[in-house]
């Protein structure tokens, strides 16, 4: 053999302090072929279009919002509100302004509840101020059909509530057509135009019952008063009784 050729076996032979892996080789190689491939430059080519197309989408919008626009940060909502509102209360446009809401003060009606209130029971009605006890003696006298019943006397007081709710009403009625709180009978200091002076007279007063208050066969108006004479007739609700007004000089003039 020829000493110029050494032959060395593969433990003879030097090794590298960084080998390098088949493996390695193989990544590199298909890291080169991936970007080389003609689909991948067709995404990436596909991608800058899309983000283009997406500048190109705000710019145009960043173009048409007028300027100063501050939507975004509420600004805008809170100028046009101030613009329509005005500075001196009138609106913009020409609209006219919108008033602001006032303070009512109106009763509410609890204050009526907690004075008007008796034996537990809220009453529908409160006497006026020139109410009076009358001096004249007058009655009702109560027909049924031909029946007459006990005569009911009207001076011992100035008002008298009719209906169906007996721990609150001086004339209590049984009827299922009347009402709890159903009328009131109020004698009222009035002027009398003839002779100048004031006398007590009777008055009837409907408090919005449910079928109403006849005075002579006509039902009367809810929530008003209207005057009684002598010898008129009042029916409540659906009731076949009769109540006929007398006062004491009607009563002997007839005997």
């Amino acid at each position: 053999r020829d000493s110029r050729f050494l032959f060395l076996s593969h433990n003879d032979m030097p090794r590298s302090r960084s080998p390098v892996r088949r493996g390695d080789h193989d990544d590199t190689d298909r890291r080169r072929r991936r970007a080389a491939s003609p689909e991948r430059d067709g995404r990436r080519r596909e991608d800058e279009r899309a983000r283009e197309r997406g500048r190109e989408r705000r710019d145009e919008t960043g173009r048409s919002r007028p300027e100063g626009d501050d939507r975004r940060r509420g600004g805008g909502r809170r100028d046009g509100e101030r613009q329509r509102a005005g500075t001196d209360g009138e609106a913009a446009d020409g609209e006219p302004p919108v008033e602001k809401a006032k303070p009512n003060f109106e009763t509410t009606g609890k204050l009526t509840e907690e004075t008007n209130t008796f034996r537990g029971v809220v009453l529908k009605y409160s006497e006026p101020p020139n109410a009076r006890i009358p001096k004249m003696r007058w009655r009702l006298y109560p027909f049924k059909g031909d029946e007459a019943l006990p005569v009911i006397y009207l001076h011992r007081q100035s008002a008298y509530l009719i209906g169906k709710e007996h721990k609150v009403c001086d004339i209590p009625m049984d009827h299922p057509s009347i009402s709890k709180q159903h009328a009131v009978l109020q004698f009222r200091a009035v002027p009398d135009p003839d002779t100048k002076s004031v006398k007590v007279r009777p008055y009837i007063i409907d408090l919005g019952s449910a079928n109403g208050t006849l005075l002579n066969g006509e039902k009367i108006e809810p929530q008003r008063y209207v005057e009684l004479r002598v010898k008129d007739v009042l029916k409540f609700g659906f009731s076949s009784r009769e109540y006929v007004v007398l006062n004491e000089g009607a009563v002997q003039t007839e005997e």
